[in-house]
């Protein structure tokens, strides 16, 4: 009997979760409640919370509730366009980054919108300018909702812009 040192590899398309919106490592996003219609994620299953890119913040209190104005870049690599966001402060927590350094960040709740689904997020605050990615989609935001496929990306296509 002869043995074959040639393998034939088949790629097959993810299979369909129940329920769930498949994602590849990076997907298009939508935040409709923050005013931004599509801006590129990445999937990050090793980041508990979600974060975004904000280039500026202020918080400030209203009749006794604690919100946030910030500003944010929604598109990689320009500086020109920006969106004015406003949200209520859910808490503050200490963020450790993938550096390892830790920091102080204001913590927002918002409604994402991925693959034609919709459902409420807990977001950080921080100046992303040095990373690829101004957000970061991380488990917690996907547990129960998403299956990631690593090797996959933009499997859930681009948001439907506002009308």
């Amino acid at each position: 009997m002869s043995i074959s040192t040639t393998e034939v590899t088949t790629t097959t398309p993810p299979a369909i979760v129940e329920n769930r919106v498949g994602l590849g490592w990076r997907e298009w996003v939508g935040l409709p409640e923050l005013g931004i219609d599509r801006m590129k994620a990445k999937v990050d299953t090793g980041a508990r919370t979600s974060c975004l890119h904000t280039f500026r913040t202020e918080p400030y209190t209203e009749n006794g509730e604690r919100r946030v104005k910030f500003w944010v870049h929604p598109v990689q690599n320009e500086m020109k366009e920006v969106v004015e966001c406003d949200a209520k402060v859910l808490d503050e927590r200490t963020v450790t980054d993938s550096g390892g350094h830790k920091e102080l960040r204001l913590v927002v709740e918002t409604m994402v919108t991925v693959g034609g689904e919709s459902w409420p997020i807990e977001m950080t605050l921080t100046n992303r300018d040095s990373m690829r990615f101004r957000m970061l989609l991380g488990r917690t935001a996907l547990s129960g909702r998403a299956v990631v496929y690593p090797e996959s990306s933009y499997l859930a296509g681009e948001p439907a812009p506002r009308t």
